[in-house]
Protein backbone atom coordinates (compact mmCIF):
# COMPACT_ATOMS: atom_id res chain seq x y z
CA UNK A 1 0.00 0.00 0.00
CA UNK A 2 1.96 3.42 -0.74
CA UNK A 3 2.78 5.38 1.78
CA UNK A 4 4.30 9.06 2.93
CA UNK A 5 7.39 9.68 4.41
CA UNK A 6 7.31 13.01 5.85
CA UNK A 7 10.30 15.02 7.50
CA UNK A 8 10.41 18.63 8.97
CA UNK A 9 12.94 20.38 7.35
CA UNK A 10 13.96 22.36 10.34
CA UNK A 11 13.99 19.44 12.65
CA UNK A 12 14.47 17.08 11.07
CA UNK A 13 11.70 14.87 13.07
CA UNK A 14 10.31 12.25 10.27
CA UNK A 15 6.84 10.32 10.77
CA UNK A 16 5.06 7.79 8.13
CA UNK A 17 1.67 7.95 7.09
CA UNK A 18 -0.24 5.03 5.25
CA UNK A 19 -2.49 6.21 2.23
CA UNK A 20 -5.32 4.14 2.67
CA UNK A 21 -8.49 6.27 1.43
CA UNK A 22 -9.36 6.85 -1.83
CA UNK A 23 -8.73 10.49 -1.20
CA UNK A 24 -6.37 12.29 1.49
CA UNK A 25 -6.77 15.74 2.70
CA UNK A 26 -3.32 17.46 3.75
CA UNK A 27 -3.37 20.82 5.60
CA UNK A 28 -3.02 22.40 8.77
CA UNK A 29 -6.53 22.25 9.65
CA UNK A 30 -7.12 19.48 12.53
CA UNK A 31 -9.93 18.02 10.34
CA UNK A 32 -7.16 16.87 7.49
CA UNK A 33 -6.48 12.96 6.99
CA UNK A 34 -2.90 13.97 7.03
CA UNK A 35 -2.12 17.28 9.26
CA UNK A 36 0.83 19.38 8.87
CA UNK A 37 1.60 21.99 11.72
CA UNK A 38 2.94 24.70 9.54
CA UNK A 39 1.49 28.37 9.89
CA UNK A 40 2.75 28.45 6.24
CA UNK A 41 0.43 25.87 5.02
CA UNK A 42 -3.21 26.32 4.47
CA UNK A 43 -6.00 25.08 6.36
CA UNK A 44 -7.17 23.00 3.84
CA UNK A 45 -3.54 22.71 1.36
CA UNK A 46 -3.66 19.77 -1.04
CA UNK A 47 -5.42 16.35 -1.78
CA UNK A 48 -4.06 12.79 -2.76
CA UNK A 49 -5.96 10.33 -5.23
CA UNK A 50 -5.49 7.49 -4.63
CA UNK A 51 -6.55 4.81 -7.92
CA UNK A 52 -4.85 1.48 -7.66
CA UNK A 53 -1.12 1.80 -6.85
CA UNK A 54 -1.06 5.41 -8.70
CA UNK A 55 -1.02 8.66 -6.74
CA UNK A 56 -2.15 11.94 -8.19
CA UNK A 57 -1.56 15.36 -6.24
CA UNK A 58 -4.20 18.47 -6.08
CA UNK A 59 -3.63 22.25 -5.26
CA UNK A 60 -6.37 22.74 -2.81
CA UNK A 61 -6.37 26.10 -2.03
CA UNK A 62 -4.93 28.96 -4.72
CA UNK A 63 -2.45 30.00 -2.57
CA UNK A 64 -1.33 26.68 -1.00
CA UNK A 65 2.14 26.39 -3.25
CA UNK A 66 3.09 22.86 -4.12
CA UNK A 67 6.83 21.70 -5.39
CA UNK A 68 7.59 18.54 -7.01
CA UNK A 69 10.73 17.60 -7.08
CA UNK A 70 12.03 21.43 -6.45
CA UNK A 71 8.94 22.29 -9.41
CA UNK A 72 6.25 24.55 -8.47
CA UNK A 73 3.10 22.34 -9.98
CA UNK A 74 -0.96 22.60 -9.64
CA UNK A 75 -1.18 19.38 -10.06
CA UNK A 76 0.90 15.94 -10.59
CA UNK A 77 0.89 12.33 -10.87
CA UNK A 78 3.46 11.11 -8.30
CA UNK A 79 6.18 8.47 -8.77
CA UNK A 80 8.64 5.91 -6.16
CA UNK A 81 10.48 8.44 -4.74
CA UNK A 82 9.11 11.23 -5.96
CA UNK A 83 9.61 14.59 -3.39
CA UNK A 84 6.91 17.15 -2.54
CA UNK A 85 7.73 20.24 -0.79
CA UNK A 86 4.26 21.86 1.28
CA UNK A 87 5.83 24.50 3.83
CA UNK A 88 8.34 23.32 6.15
CA UNK A 89 7.47 19.83 4.92
CA UNK A 90 9.31 17.41 2.92
CA UNK A 91 6.92 14.13 1.56
CA UNK A 92 8.54 11.45 -0.13
CA UNK A 93 6.43 9.29 -1.75
CA UNK A 94 6.61 5.20 -1.60
CA UNK A 95 4.44 3.33 -3.88
CA UNK A 96 5.49 0.34 -2.45
CA UNK A 97 4.40 -1.67 1.54
CA UNK A 98 6.17 0.23 4.49
CA UNK A 99 8.97 -1.80 5.68
CA UNK A 100 8.64 -2.32 9.46
CA UNK A 101 10.10 0.75 11.65
CA UNK A 102 13.48 -0.01 13.74
CA UNK A 103 13.30 -0.11 16.94
CA UNK A 104 15.38 2.80 18.51
CA UNK A 105 19.23 1.58 19.86
CA UNK A 106 19.67 2.19 23.14
CA UNK A 107 20.45 0.62 26.00
CA UNK A 108 17.69 -0.49 28.06
CA UNK A 109 18.94 0.81 31.39
CA UNK A 110 20.03 4.43 30.29
CA UNK A 111 16.20 4.43 29.14
CA UNK A 112 14.83 3.51 32.23
CA UNK A 113 17.11 5.78 34.21
CA UNK A 114 15.30 8.60 32.16
CA UNK A 115 11.73 7.71 32.57
CA UNK A 116 12.56 6.88 36.37
CA UNK A 117 13.98 10.72 36.50
CA UNK A 118 10.86 11.69 34.13
CA UNK A 119 8.71 10.65 36.38
CA UNK A 120 10.65 11.96 40.02
CA UNK A 121 10.47 15.15 38.46
CA UNK A 122 6.92 15.49 37.56
CA UNK A 123 6.02 14.67 40.68
CA UNK A 124 7.63 17.07 42.32
CA UNK A 125 6.27 19.59 39.59
CA UNK A 126 2.60 18.02 41.04
CA UNK A 127 3.32 18.88 44.75
CA UNK A 128 4.21 22.76 44.36
CA UNK A 129 2.16 25.88 42.83
CA UNK A 130 5.02 28.75 43.10
CA UNK A 131 5.71 29.76 39.82
CA UNK A 132 9.25 30.67 40.46
CA UNK A 133 10.32 27.18 42.34
CA UNK A 134 8.67 25.08 39.67
CA UNK A 135 10.64 26.76 36.90
CA UNK A 136 13.76 26.46 38.68
CA UNK A 137 13.23 22.55 39.08
CA UNK A 138 12.28 22.07 35.32
CA UNK A 139 15.12 24.04 34.17
CA UNK A 140 17.81 22.37 36.93
CA UNK A 141 16.51 18.60 35.58
CA UNK A 142 16.86 19.28 31.63
CA UNK A 143 20.36 20.54 32.55
CA UNK A 144 20.99 17.59 34.07
CA UNK A 145 19.50 14.95 31.92
CA UNK A 146 20.83 16.31 28.73
CA UNK A 147 24.68 17.37 29.65
CA UNK A 148 24.20 20.87 28.68
CA UNK A 149 25.87 24.01 29.75
CA UNK A 150 23.61 26.30 30.55
CA UNK A 151 19.34 26.26 30.53
CA UNK A 152 17.14 29.15 30.00
CA UNK A 153 13.57 29.35 30.45
CA UNK A 154 11.21 32.06 29.17
CA UNK A 155 7.88 32.56 29.87
CA UNK A 156 5.67 34.88 27.41
CA UNK A 157 3.35 36.87 29.34
CA UNK A 158 1.40 39.86 28.27
CA UNK A 159 3.19 39.40 24.40
CA UNK A 160 6.59 40.08 25.86
CA UNK A 161 9.12 37.90 26.38
CA UNK A 162 10.81 37.40 30.43
CA UNK A 163 13.17 35.00 31.35
CA UNK A 164 11.72 33.46 34.39
CA UNK A 165 14.94 30.82 35.47
CA UNK A 166 18.23 30.38 34.12
CA UNK A 167 20.85 27.34 35.40
CA UNK A 168 24.67 27.42 35.51
CA UNK A 169 24.52 31.15 34.33
CA UNK A 170 27.29 31.97 37.24
CA UNK A 171 27.25 36.44 37.66
CA UNK A 172 24.95 36.64 35.40
CA UNK A 173 21.43 38.74 36.14
CA UNK A 174 18.20 37.68 34.49
CA UNK A 175 17.88 38.78 30.85
CA UNK A 176 17.72 37.07 27.72
CA UNK A 177 21.55 38.98 26.85
CA UNK A 178 22.88 34.96 26.99
CA UNK A 179 20.13 33.89 24.60
CA UNK A 180 19.91 33.95 20.90
CA UNK A 181 17.53 35.85 19.92
CA UNK A 182 17.40 34.72 16.29
CA UNK A 183 16.78 31.09 17.40
CA UNK A 184 14.24 32.43 19.85
CA UNK A 185 12.69 34.07 17.16
CA UNK A 186 12.29 31.06 14.74
CA UNK A 187 10.53 29.01 17.40
CA UNK A 188 8.28 31.72 18.35
CA UNK A 189 7.05 32.24 14.52
CA UNK A 190 6.67 28.69 13.54
CA UNK A 191 6.21 27.28 17.11
CA UNK A 192 8.18 24.42 16.17
CA UNK A 193 11.65 22.94 17.85
CA UNK A 194 15.37 23.50 16.88
CA UNK A 195 18.01 21.49 17.05
CA UNK A 196 21.11 23.06 16.59
CA UNK A 197 24.63 21.30 16.28
CA UNK A 198 27.14 23.64 15.31
CA UNK A 199 25.47 27.71 15.51
CA UNK A 200 28.26 29.24 14.24
CA UNK A 201 28.28 27.29 10.92
CA UNK A 202 24.68 26.68 10.40
CA UNK A 203 23.01 27.87 7.37
CA UNK A 204 20.00 28.85 9.00
CA UNK A 205 21.82 30.77 11.92
CA UNK A 206 25.26 30.91 11.31
CA UNK A 207 25.48 34.96 9.70
CA UNK A 208 22.93 36.03 12.87
CA UNK A 209 24.82 38.87 15.28
CA UNK A 210 23.77 36.85 18.33
CA UNK A 211 24.56 33.64 17.36
CA UNK A 212 28.08 34.93 16.51
CA UNK A 213 28.43 37.50 19.75
CA UNK A 214 27.67 34.74 21.67
CA UNK A 215 29.78 32.01 20.25
CA UNK A 216 27.17 29.49 20.20
CA UNK A 217 27.83 26.28 19.85
CA UNK A 218 25.35 23.10 20.82
CA UNK A 219 21.50 24.72 21.10
CA UNK A 220 18.02 23.18 21.49
CA UNK A 221 15.02 24.92 21.89
CA UNK A 222 11.39 24.25 22.37
CA UNK A 223 8.23 25.82 23.04
CA UNK A 224 5.82 25.27 25.57
CA UNK A 225 2.45 24.71 24.41
CA UNK A 226 -0.72 24.49 26.34
CA UNK A 227 -3.87 24.20 24.23
CA UNK A 228 -2.27 26.12 21.32
CA UNK A 229 -1.13 29.17 23.53
CA UNK A 230 2.97 29.26 23.66
CA UNK A 231 3.43 30.02 27.60
CA UNK A 232 7.31 30.20 26.91
CA UNK A 233 10.19 28.59 25.46
CA UNK A 234 13.22 26.26 27.14
CA UNK A 235 16.58 26.83 25.87
CA UNK A 236 19.60 24.85 26.40
CA UNK A 237 23.11 25.45 25.03
CA UNK A 238 26.41 24.51 25.11
CA UNK A 239 29.29 26.93 23.72
CA UNK A 240 31.88 24.54 23.93
CA UNK A 241 30.90 21.20 22.46
CA UNK A 242 29.26 20.93 19.22
CA UNK A 243 27.34 17.75 18.34
CA UNK A 244 26.14 17.79 21.46
CA UNK A 245 22.77 16.83 21.42
CA UNK A 246 21.18 14.35 19.95
CA UNK A 247 16.92 13.11 17.75
CA UNK A 248 17.04 11.42 21.08
CA UNK A 249 17.83 14.60 23.68
CA UNK A 250 15.15 16.95 21.50
CA UNK A 251 12.10 14.10 21.91
CA UNK A 252 12.79 14.05 25.62
CA UNK A 253 12.88 17.88 25.91
CA UNK A 254 9.71 17.80 23.56
CA UNK A 255 8.08 15.56 26.26
CA UNK A 256 9.20 17.85 29.57
CA UNK A 257 7.97 21.23 27.62
CA UNK A 258 4.44 19.36 27.33
CA UNK A 259 4.52 17.69 30.62
CA UNK A 260 6.09 21.49 31.72
CA UNK A 261 3.30 23.69 30.09
CA UNK A 262 0.40 21.77 31.75
CA UNK A 263 2.19 21.87 34.99
CA UNK A 264 3.32 26.05 34.71
CA UNK A 265 -0.23 26.61 33.11
CA UNK A 266 -2.15 25.53 36.36
CA UNK A 267 0.52 27.13 38.42
CA UNK A 268 0.00 30.24 36.86
CA UNK A 269 -3.49 30.29 36.73
CA UNK A 270 -4.03 29.91 40.62
CA UNK A 271 -1.27 32.33 41.25
CA UNK A 272 -3.55 34.87 38.35
CA UNK A 273 -6.54 34.47 39.94
CA UNK A 274 -5.32 35.34 43.61
CA UNK A 275 -3.54 38.46 42.69
CA UNK A 276 -5.85 39.40 39.74
CA UNK A 277 -8.66 41.31 40.68
CA UNK A 278 -6.55 43.01 43.40
CA UNK A 279 -3.05 43.95 40.83
CA UNK A 280 -5.91 44.97 37.80
CA UNK A 281 -7.87 47.48 40.66
CA UNK A 282 -4.11 48.97 41.75
CA UNK A 283 -2.90 49.18 38.28
CA UNK A 284 -5.55 50.85 36.72
CA UNK A 285 -5.84 53.40 39.91
CA UNK A 286 -2.40 54.42 38.99
CA UNK A 287 -2.62 54.53 35.12
CA UNK A 288 -6.11 56.52 35.23
CA UNK A 289 -7.26 60.31 35.20
CA UNK A 290 -10.35 60.34 35.55
CA UNK A 291 -12.24 58.17 32.95
CA UNK A 292 -8.89 58.01 30.59
CA UNK A 293 -6.39 54.63 31.18
CA UNK A 294 -3.37 55.10 30.68
CA UNK A 295 0.46 54.81 31.93
CA UNK A 296 2.63 55.08 29.02
CA UNK A 297 5.00 58.58 28.30
CA UNK A 298 2.53 60.18 25.87
CA UNK A 299 -0.32 59.21 28.06
CA UNK A 300 1.21 60.79 31.40
CA UNK A 301 2.02 63.53 29.71
CA UNK A 302 -1.70 64.20 28.40
CA UNK A 303 -2.77 63.67 32.23
CA UNK A 304 -0.10 66.40 33.50
CA UNK A 305 -1.29 69.24 31.26
CA UNK A 306 -4.87 68.43 32.76
CA UNK A 307 -4.05 68.65 36.28
CA UNK A 308 -2.22 71.75 35.99
CA UNK A 309 -4.24 73.50 33.35
CA UNK A 310 -7.77 72.37 33.88
CA UNK A 311 -8.56 74.65 37.05
CA UNK A 312 -8.20 77.70 34.43
CA UNK A 313 -10.41 79.31 32.02
CA UNK A 314 -8.22 78.91 29.19
CA UNK A 315 -9.82 77.80 26.13
CA UNK A 316 -8.48 73.74 25.06
CA UNK A 317 -8.02 72.74 22.01
CA UNK A 318 -7.77 68.77 21.54
CA UNK A 319 -6.19 67.43 18.64
CA UNK A 320 -6.04 63.47 17.62
CA UNK A 321 -6.77 60.81 15.53
CA UNK A 322 -10.96 59.19 15.48
CA UNK A 323 -11.10 57.10 18.38
CA UNK A 324 -8.54 58.67 20.74
CA UNK A 325 -10.80 59.45 23.48
CA UNK A 326 -11.23 63.30 22.72
CA UNK A 327 -14.05 63.57 24.57
CA UNK A 328 -13.33 62.07 27.77
CA UNK A 329 -10.29 64.82 27.95
CA UNK A 330 -12.88 67.37 27.58
CA UNK A 331 -15.27 65.98 30.52
CA UNK A 332 -12.15 65.47 32.43
CA UNK A 333 -11.13 69.10 31.64
CA UNK A 334 -14.57 70.28 33.28
CA UNK A 335 -14.40 67.58 36.23
CA UNK A 336 -11.39 69.00 37.31
CA UNK A 337 -12.58 72.88 37.38
CA UNK A 338 -14.25 75.04 39.35
CA UNK A 339 -17.41 74.69 37.12
CA UNK A 340 -17.85 70.79 37.55
CA UNK A 341 -21.06 71.41 39.23
CA UNK A 342 -22.70 73.72 36.15
CA UNK A 343 -23.21 71.93 33.03
CA UNK A 344 -21.21 70.09 30.03
CA UNK A 345 -22.97 70.43 26.58
CA UNK A 346 -21.51 68.36 24.18
CA UNK A 347 -22.14 68.89 20.04
CA UNK A 348 -20.93 67.20 17.32
CA UNK A 349 -20.02 70.10 14.50
CA UNK A 350 -20.13 67.43 11.87
CA UNK A 351 -22.44 65.65 12.74
CA UNK A 352 -25.23 68.16 12.26
CA UNK A 353 -26.28 69.70 8.59
CA UNK A 354 -25.10 73.10 8.11
CA UNK A 355 -28.69 74.79 8.09
CA UNK A 356 -29.60 73.68 11.30
CA UNK A 357 -25.96 74.35 13.07
CA UNK A 358 -26.57 77.45 13.93
CA UNK A 359 -29.70 76.96 15.80
CA UNK A 360 -28.28 74.14 17.39
CA UNK A 361 -25.56 76.32 18.48
CA UNK A 362 -27.03 79.67 19.14
CA UNK A 363 -30.81 78.98 19.78
CA UNK A 364 -33.61 81.08 17.77
CA UNK A 365 -36.38 83.18 18.28
CA UNK A 366 -39.99 82.19 17.82
CA UNK A 367 -41.21 82.83 13.85
CA UNK A 368 -37.33 83.07 12.48
CA UNK A 369 -38.01 80.67 9.98
CA UNK A 370 -40.35 78.12 8.88
CA UNK A 371 -40.87 75.92 11.93
CA UNK A 372 -39.57 77.53 14.86
CA UNK A 373 -42.67 77.75 16.39
CA UNK A 374 -41.09 78.38 19.76
CA UNK A 375 -38.08 79.91 21.20
CA UNK A 376 -34.98 77.82 21.55
CA UNK A 377 -32.10 77.52 23.57
CA UNK A 378 -29.19 76.95 21.93
CA UNK A 379 -26.13 74.77 22.76
CA UNK A 380 -23.79 77.88 23.74
CA UNK A 381 -26.42 79.52 26.18
CA UNK A 382 -27.88 75.92 27.72
CA UNK A 383 -23.64 75.84 28.83
CA UNK A 384 -23.64 79.43 30.36
CA UNK A 385 -21.59 78.96 33.98
CA UNK A 386 -20.57 75.32 32.32
CA UNK A 387 -18.38 74.07 29.57
CA UNK A 388 -18.84 73.87 25.98
CA UNK A 389 -17.75 70.96 24.18
CA UNK A 390 -17.17 71.55 20.43
CA UNK A 391 -16.63 68.40 18.59
CA UNK A 392 -14.80 68.33 14.53
CA UNK A 393 -15.23 71.96 15.10
CA UNK A 394 -12.37 71.43 11.60
CA UNK A 395 -16.13 70.92 9.97
CA UNK A 396 -17.75 74.36 11.13
CA UNK A 397 -18.59 76.42 8.11
CA UNK A 398 -17.02 79.80 7.83
CA UNK A 399 -19.82 82.11 8.51
CA UNK A 400 -20.53 80.38 12.12
CA UNK A 401 -16.70 80.52 13.11
CA UNK A 402 -17.29 84.34 12.88
CA UNK A 403 -20.21 84.46 15.10
CA UNK A 404 -18.10 81.80 17.15
CA UNK A 405 -15.15 84.33 17.46
CA UNK A 406 -18.15 86.79 18.46
CA UNK A 407 -18.75 84.22 21.28
CA UNK A 408 -14.86 83.81 22.86
CA UNK A 409 -14.01 87.69 22.66
CA UNK A 410 -17.15 89.69 23.81
CA UNK A 411 -19.04 86.52 25.63
CA UNK A 412 -22.23 87.57 24.53
CA UNK A 413 -24.68 85.82 21.56
CA UNK A 414 -27.67 86.08 20.03
CA UNK A 415 -30.37 83.96 18.82
CA UNK A 416 -31.26 83.18 15.01
CA UNK A 417 -33.90 86.11 14.57
CA UNK A 418 -33.24 87.75 17.44
CA UNK A 419 -30.94 91.32 17.94
CA UNK A 420 -30.60 90.89 22.12
CA UNK A 421 -27.12 90.33 23.31
CA UNK A 422 -27.20 87.73 25.77
CA UNK A 423 -24.33 87.62 27.82
CA UNK A 424 -23.37 83.90 28.62
CA UNK A 425 -19.85 82.52 30.89
CA UNK A 426 -18.50 79.66 29.22
CA UNK A 427 -15.27 77.68 29.14
CA UNK A 428 -14.64 76.31 25.76
CA UNK A 429 -12.88 72.76 24.59
CA UNK A 430 -12.96 72.24 20.70
CA UNK A 431 -11.84 69.03 19.47
CA UNK A 432 -10.49 67.78 15.75
CA UNK A 433 -8.63 65.26 13.49
CA UNK A 434 -8.03 67.31 11.11
CA UNK A 435 -4.87 69.78 10.37
CA UNK A 436 -6.04 73.22 11.07
CA UNK A 437 -3.22 75.05 9.95
CA UNK A 438 -3.55 73.32 6.52
CA UNK A 439 -7.06 74.49 6.62
CA UNK A 440 -6.05 78.23 7.60
CA UNK A 441 -3.99 77.76 4.15
CA UNK A 442 -7.13 77.10 2.35
CA UNK A 443 -9.44 79.88 3.63
CA UNK A 444 -11.83 76.93 5.21
CA UNK A 445 -11.09 78.08 8.63
CA UNK A 446 -10.51 81.44 10.43
CA UNK A 447 -6.97 82.13 11.88
CA UNK A 448 -8.10 84.50 14.49
CA UNK A 449 -10.83 81.70 15.96
CA UNK A 450 -7.77 79.18 15.63
CA UNK A 451 -5.86 81.42 17.76
CA UNK A 452 -8.66 82.23 20.20
CA UNK A 453 -9.07 78.19 20.78
CA UNK A 454 -5.35 76.75 20.99
CA UNK A 455 -5.01 78.74 23.94
CA UNK A 456 -3.93 75.49 25.69
CA UNK A 457 -3.04 72.43 23.49
CA UNK A 458 -3.25 68.80 24.07
CA UNK A 459 -2.55 66.16 21.28
CA UNK A 460 -3.85 62.64 22.30
CA UNK A 461 -0.99 60.16 21.08
CA UNK A 462 -2.52 57.36 18.77
CA UNK A 463 -3.08 53.44 20.14
CA UNK A 464 -0.41 52.25 18.40
CA UNK A 465 1.80 54.72 20.06
CA UNK A 466 0.86 54.01 23.67
CA UNK A 467 2.86 50.72 24.41
CA UNK A 468 1.88 48.64 27.43
CA UNK A 469 -1.29 50.55 27.63
CA UNK A 470 -2.68 48.72 24.82
CA UNK A 471 -2.61 45.30 27.22
CA UNK A 472 -3.96 47.42 30.09
CA UNK A 473 -6.81 48.98 28.11
CA UNK A 474 -7.80 45.42 26.70
CA UNK A 475 -8.33 43.44 30.27
CA UNK A 476 -10.42 46.76 31.37
CA UNK A 477 -12.65 46.10 28.32
CA UNK A 478 -12.64 42.45 29.13
CA UNK A 479 -13.22 42.88 32.20
CA UNK A 480 -15.96 45.67 32.16
CA UNK A 481 -18.02 43.70 29.32
CA UNK A 482 -17.81 40.28 31.43
CA UNK A 483 -19.52 42.05 33.82
CA UNK A 484 -22.30 43.68 31.69
CA UNK A 485 -22.90 40.02 29.27
CA UNK A 486 -21.40 37.64 31.35
CA UNK A 487 -19.31 35.16 29.38
CA UNK A 488 -16.22 32.74 30.02
CA UNK A 489 -13.41 34.96 29.11
CA UNK A 490 -11.07 35.69 31.77
CA UNK A 491 -7.90 36.92 29.70
CA UNK A 492 -6.15 36.89 26.52
CA UNK A 493 -3.62 34.16 25.18
CA UNK A 494 -0.33 35.69 24.62
CA UNK A 495 -0.48 35.64 20.40
CA UNK A 496 -3.52 37.77 21.21
CA UNK A 497 -1.53 40.07 23.01
CA UNK A 498 1.28 39.36 20.47
CA UNK A 499 -1.38 40.60 17.66
CA UNK A 500 -2.51 43.50 19.55
CA UNK A 501 0.97 45.02 19.74
CA UNK A 502 1.48 44.26 16.45
CA UNK A 503 -1.90 45.84 15.06
CA UNK A 504 -2.04 49.24 13.96
CA UNK A 505 -5.24 50.25 15.40
CA UNK A 506 -6.57 52.44 13.15
CA UNK A 507 -9.66 53.60 14.87
CA UNK A 508 -7.81 53.90 18.02
CA UNK A 509 -9.13 53.08 21.84
CA UNK A 510 -12.64 53.03 19.85
CA UNK A 511 -11.70 50.16 17.86
CA UNK A 512 -10.32 48.06 20.90
CA UNK A 513 -13.05 48.17 23.14
CA UNK A 514 -15.37 47.04 19.80
CA UNK A 515 -13.38 44.13 19.27
CA UNK A 516 -12.78 43.16 22.95
CA UNK A 517 -16.40 43.72 23.59
CA UNK A 518 -17.48 41.75 20.51
CA UNK A 519 -15.13 38.71 21.60
CA UNK A 520 -16.48 38.49 24.71
CA UNK A 521 -20.15 38.31 24.29
CA UNK A 522 -19.22 35.53 21.14
CA UNK A 523 -16.41 33.57 22.01
CA UNK A 524 -16.56 30.65 24.84
CA UNK A 525 -13.08 30.48 25.37
CA UNK A 526 -11.22 30.98 28.49
CA UNK A 527 -8.57 33.13 27.22
CA UNK A 528 -9.84 35.16 24.03
CA UNK A 529 -7.51 34.33 21.12
CA UNK A 530 -6.51 36.44 18.23
CA UNK A 531 -8.97 35.01 16.17
CA UNK A 532 -12.02 36.06 18.54
CA UNK A 533 -10.37 39.79 18.38
CA UNK A 534 -10.55 39.50 14.13
CA UNK A 535 -6.79 39.80 14.35
CA UNK A 536 -5.98 37.05 12.18
CA UNK A 537 -4.80 37.63 9.19
CA UNK A 538 -4.66 41.68 9.93
CA UNK A 539 -1.29 43.84 8.90
CA UNK A 540 1.69 44.10 11.22
CA UNK A 541 1.68 47.82 11.65
CA UNK A 542 4.77 49.50 9.76
CA UNK A 543 7.66 49.92 11.52
CA UNK A 544 9.95 52.23 10.09
CA UNK A 545 14.35 51.34 9.83
CA UNK A 546 16.25 53.32 12.80
CA UNK A 547 18.22 55.03 9.35
CA UNK A 548 15.28 55.69 7.47
CA UNK A 549 13.44 56.88 10.86
CA UNK A 550 17.10 59.39 11.65
CA UNK A 551 16.92 60.31 8.00
CA UNK A 552 13.28 62.01 8.64
CA UNK A 553 14.06 63.40 11.80
CA UNK A 554 16.92 65.18 10.23
CA UNK A 555 14.37 66.18 7.76
CA UNK A 556 12.27 67.61 10.01
CA UNK A 557 14.22 69.06 12.20
CA UNK A 558 15.89 71.34 9.51
CA UNK A 559 12.73 72.11 7.95
CA UNK A 560 11.67 73.76 11.15
CA UNK A 561 14.93 75.68 11.94
CA UNK A 562 14.19 76.83 8.06
CA UNK A 563 11.39 78.41 8.95
CA UNK A 564 12.44 79.74 12.00
CA UNK A 565 15.31 81.70 10.24
CA UNK A 566 12.34 82.90 7.42
CA UNK A 567 14.01 80.24 4.68
CA UNK A 568 17.25 81.95 5.23
CA UNK A 569 19.36 79.28 4.37
CA UNK A 570 23.21 80.35 4.97
CA UNK A 571 21.86 81.31 8.73
CA UNK A 572 20.27 77.62 8.88
CA UNK A 573 23.25 75.84 8.42
CA UNK A 574 25.57 78.57 10.79
CA UNK A 575 22.72 77.86 13.31
CA UNK A 576 23.03 74.03 12.79
CA UNK A 577 26.32 74.02 12.84
CA UNK A 578 26.87 71.91 9.31
CA UNK A 579 27.94 72.82 5.40
CA UNK A 580 25.45 75.12 3.76
CA UNK A 581 25.29 72.20 1.00
CA UNK A 582 23.64 69.72 3.55
CA UNK A 583 20.91 72.44 4.00
CA UNK A 584 20.53 72.61 -0.07
CA UNK A 585 20.70 68.83 0.04
CA UNK A 586 17.89 68.07 2.34
CA UNK A 587 16.19 71.19 0.52
CA UNK A 588 16.36 69.10 -2.02
CA UNK A 589 14.28 65.95 -0.45
CA UNK A 590 11.60 68.57 0.28
CA UNK A 591 8.10 68.74 -1.77
CA UNK A 592 6.34 71.67 -0.04
CA UNK A 593 8.91 74.42 -0.35
CA UNK A 594 7.79 78.54 -0.30
CA UNK A 595 7.92 80.45 -3.46
CA UNK A 596 10.82 83.14 -2.96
Amino acid sequence: MPWVECEHTLDKSRTRFIVRKPITSIGRATGNDLVLNDPAIEKSHASLLRQGGKLTLTQASRSGDLYVNGKRAKSASLNEGDTVQIGLYQLTIHLGDPAPEPEPASPEGLSLDILQRLVDLSAELMRDTEPQRIFDRLLSGLVELTNAEKGFLIVLQDGRRHLASSHNVDGETLDLSRVSDTIVDRVVEHLQPVIVSDALNDGRFGRAKSVVDLKLSSVMCVPMIYRSDLLGLIYLGNDKITDLFTERDLALLKVYAAQGALVIHHALLVNKLQVETRALRRQLRQASQGEMIGSSPPMKRVFKILKRASPTDLSVLVLGETGTGKELVAREVHRLSERKGQPFIAINCGAIPENLLESELFGHKKGSFTGANTDKVGKVEAANKGTLFLDEIGEMPTQLQVKLLRVLQERVIERVGDLTPRPVDIRLVAATNKNLPELIRDGTFREDLYYRLNELVVELPALRDRGEDIAVLGHYFLNKYREQYGGAAKGFTNQALLAMNHYAWPGNVRELENRVKKAVIMSDRALLNADDLGLIGTDKRHVRGLDDAAEQFKLDYIRQVLELNNWNKAQTARDLDVDPRTIFRYIEKMTDIPEG
